[in-house]
């Protein structure tokens, strides 16, 4: 793992120095996929899904016996653009391996095997281009075929599986991947996503094929008093930094303990702490400030680039803060919106961009310092 200056990562997993608590949540993966079950996780956006599968597959009872593949599919918008990433993310994850291991990776792999290359080290390359794989469907039974008789029992993390359901080249894809994956009993799947509201309908519905597949489990923002602990450690080990429980319990509920978010302005208020002086209270407003205005060019963009039914929507949500009655005549005369039949359209089209989640029935920016900016520039 790497070494980093900054304790409070903001860029990915760095390890379990630098990783703050899930000490259960952890556990309760490691102990289901151990014992020959698959998973549905489920949660908002910047909770850490991703860093919490990353620090289970690095725990020695996984990391030793296993092989283990995180595939993230957020990017991808087609079933042929789904096979291209898991093919790539399985043969990244076993070239460190050596030669041996990937080689019974790629001697399955005919359908694909013109379009790898090799680097000037020897080592094989994942570079098919638009139109190589021909079929995906041939070239995800070979994957397969690969897993279920790879010579460890592999751990599979799929992550944004719900994107799976914006594919328009294959209608079938569910139920493809469910009779592939109920073939392979020598791998375990983690599933997850942060569209609660298409994973629940997948694996939670009787009439969907993923049905009764899975453990579901959901992923809450870590505990004020174990991030506290983390923090206070965090900026002990490096200069003789302090920070009060003031300044940890300000942040996380100004942010509603969302990882992300949180370990952001944390980041910058270590930054922003010399060595052998206390982080304060008064420290918080311009660590945000300084945030919002790096970011600033980025949100612009994001506005002008909405459609401007979905940005008047996007704007009446961001105001209200959490609007459960979507279509509800209220929310819609209060914000001067056209119609309910425009609302519910333009929900549909933020809901697909990621500019807004759904939780309990509750709709809402998932992005809090994209309100705070807009609040920023007075814009709600």
């Amino acid at each position: 793992m790497r070494m980093t200056e900054n304790p409070f990562v903001t860029n990915g997993y760095a390890g379990p120095a630098y990783f703050c608590d899930r000490i259960e949540e952890t556990k309760t993966l490691v102990d289901f996929l151990t014992n020959g079950n698959n998973i549905a996780l489920m949660s908002p956006r910047r909770l850490g899904k991703t860093d919490l599968i990353k620090h289970t597959f690095n725990q020695p009872v996984i990391r030793d016996s296993y092989y283990t593949f995180v595939v993230d599919i957020y990017a991808t918008d087609s079933f042929r653009d789904f096979v291209n990433v898991f093919g790539k993310s399985i043969l990244e994850a076993l070239k460190p391996m050596g030669r041996k291991v990937w080689e019974k990776f790629l001697d399955v792999l005919f359908s694909v095997r013109s379009e790898i290359t090799f680097d000037i080290s020897g080592n094989p390359v994942w570079g098919l281009g638009v139109g190589a794989m021909t079929p995906p469907q041939t070239t995800l039974d070979e994957i397969f075929t690969y897993l279920r008789n790879a010579n460890k029992h592999c751990l599979v993390a799929i992550d944004e599986f719900q994107q799976i359901l914006y594919y328009n080249d294959n209608k079938n894809i569910e139920a493809e991947l469910r009779t592939q994956i109920q073939r392979c009993m020598n791998a375990n799947f983690i599933f997850a996503g942060s569209q609660r509201h298409l994973m629940s309908n997948m694996f939670l519905s009787p009439s969907r094929p993923f049905y009764q597949s899975v453990v579901p489990m959901g992923l809450a923002p870590i505990p004020f008093d174990r991030y506290w602990a983390f923090a206070e450690s965090q900026f002990a080990k490096n200069g003789g930094r302090r920070i009060t429980q003031e300044v940890v319990e300000d942040v996380h509920r100004r942010f509603m303990g969302v990882t992300a978010n949180v370990q952001r302005i944390m980041n910058i208020l270590y930054m922003q702490t010399p060595a052998g002086c206390v982080c304060t209270k008064e420290m918080v407003d311009p660590a945000i400030d300084t945030y919002l205005r790096m970011s600033s060019e980025a949100y612009e963009a994001l506005l002008r680039q909405m459609p401007e039914k979905q940005r008047n929507v996007f704007l009446a949500i961001a105001a209200e803060g959490r609007v459960k009655t979507i279509s509800g005549g209220n929310f819609v005369h209060k914000y001067r919106l056209p119609s309910v039949s425009s609302v519910v359209s333009a929900v549909k089209g933020l809901m697909e961009k990621d500019f807004i989640t759904e939780t309990d029935g509750e709709y809402y920016v998932y992005d809090h310092f994209f309100i705070l900016w807009l609040k920023s520039r007075g814009i709600i």
